[in-house]
């Protein structure tokens, strides 16, 4: 099940680890940790900020020009004044979906934004509220939109999946699919990134609740996984550990802290993921069927505590652990992750576009061969915390701010 890890894994574990004591003190400042986190924003946030409108509005504007090592390009502003946004999904007319964490739907269009009714109950706290949004693969004829977010209370929340016919300016029919089989104390690492598979599945990731890293070493817990269903929330009778005793099997790989950032490679058929570390440690994986990624075993970052390493690094051949195609360092705290497949961007054509929190940047990162052969930072400090990147069908990058002044902006190409 491990597929060709060895070859990647000698490159990925090595590389990097002298540096995570050199940017610790980078690290700090950015990433997503066990007790105040990157994600740990406006932890007084209760579901009453459901009720509230959003009055985001306006026309595109562009806000800066600049040029990158192989691209010229326009950041502009499709649309303001979005409370800390997390995830954008485009609609066939042009308009997009976007959730705000506390827990609104927008639709935006023509630079405006209409709150969508019908959303199931969500449970705001701190990381938690309204996550992942994505359409179904025929969304042209069922109207389905999926949705992720925390649900729960104040003494346990757990990540959910639910979907809606998306009627005029209503979710319709509206059922919960999928729950997460342990609550937590809420808070912290939902995931919760949603992906669409070729065959009709869905992947859905799941951090590993952040109280308890060792639950992402449990296969029979939901926690720290990421999961492959079908698109009525069940279970593909071809997962990796279907019939396993002490193994969930909704379980597609574990041993994942909280993965932000997943994306299709559908010419290579290979699913990449950018996952929060500790301190330093944040990852690029090859997501693979049935594998185990180590945390907290096995990790490159430190503890935030004792800033001692995480585990023994010797575990990962004696346990057939799979490590990462990259460590990112400095610390991004990664959130968001795009494919380059237009002819927009022809020098960026297959690339990855991760994003980052703490860091306020996207990495381009360059892949060949499995390893990373270039990483260059694009939009320092010029939008804030980035919460989500996609490529649109229109063949654009968007990006999202995470903010509670957030926005949606968009990368135009520019002459060189």
């Amino acid at each position: 099940m491990r597929g060709n890890s060895d070859t990647r894994g000698n490159i990925g574990w090595l590389q990097g680890g002298l540096l995570v004591l050199l940017f610790g003190a980078l690290a700090a400042c950015g990433a997503d940790t066990n007790q105040a986190t990157a994600e740990d924003t406006n932890a007084a946030e209760t579901a009453n900020a459901v009720e509230t409108s959003n009055e985001a509005s306006g026309a595109e504007e562009e806000v800066d020009s600049f040029r990158t090592q192989y691209q010229a390009l326009r950041l502009v502003k499709v649309v303001g004044d979005l409370e800390h946004p997390w995830s954008v999904a485009m609609l066939p007319d042009g308009g997009f979906l976007v959730t705000e964490r506390p827990g609104r739907l927008q639709r935006i269009e023509d630079g405006r934004a209409t709150q969508i009714s019908g959303l199931p109950e969500i449970h705001v706290d701190s990381q938690g509220g309204l996550l992942d949004v994505v359409l179904h693969p025929d969304f042209g004829s069922n109207g389905w939109v999926y949705l992720t977010y925390s649900g729960g209370d104040a003494e346990g929340t757990a990540t959910k999946l639910a979907r809606g016919r998306l009627e005029g300016d209503a979710l319709m029919d509206v059922e919960t699919l999928f729950v997460q089989n342990r609550h937590s104390d809420p808070g912290r690492h939902y995931g919760s990134r949603l992906l669409w598979l070729d065959d009709g599945t869905l992947l859905m990731t799941i951090g590993d609740r952040g109280v308890e890293p060792e639950r992402a070493q449990d296969p029979s817990d939901h926690a720290g996984t990421v999961l492959r269903l079908t698109e009525d929330g069940g279970v593909p009778e071809d997962n990796p550990f279907v019939g396993q005793d002490g193994y969930a099997p909704e379980v597609y790989s574990y041993g994942h802290r909280n993965i932000q950032g997943i994306v299709l490679d559908r010419d290579n058929n290979r699913i990449w993921a950018t996952e929060h570390g500790p301190r330093g440690g944040d990852e690029l994986n090859l997501i693979e069927a049935g594998n185990n990624y180590g945390w907290p075993a096995v990790s490159l970052g430190r503890d935030y505590r004792t800033q001692e390493q995480f585990g023994d690094s010797a575990r990962v051949h004696e346990d057939e652990m799979t490590p990462p195609i990259y460590e990112i360092l400095p610390t991004l705290a990664p959130s968001g992750l795009a494919l380059v497949t237009s002819d927009e961007y022809p020098r960026w054509q297959g690339d990855l576009l991760a994003g980052g929190l703490g860091a306020e940047r996207i990495r381009r990162l360059v892949v060949e061969d499995y390893e990373v052969v270039h990483d260059e930072e694009l939009l320092l400090g010029k939008v804030g915390r980035i919460r989500d990147v996609r490529e649109g069908p229109d063949g654009l990058i968007y990006v999202l701010s995470d903010r509670e002044d957030g926005a949606l902006y968009r990368l135009d190409p520019a002459e060189w």
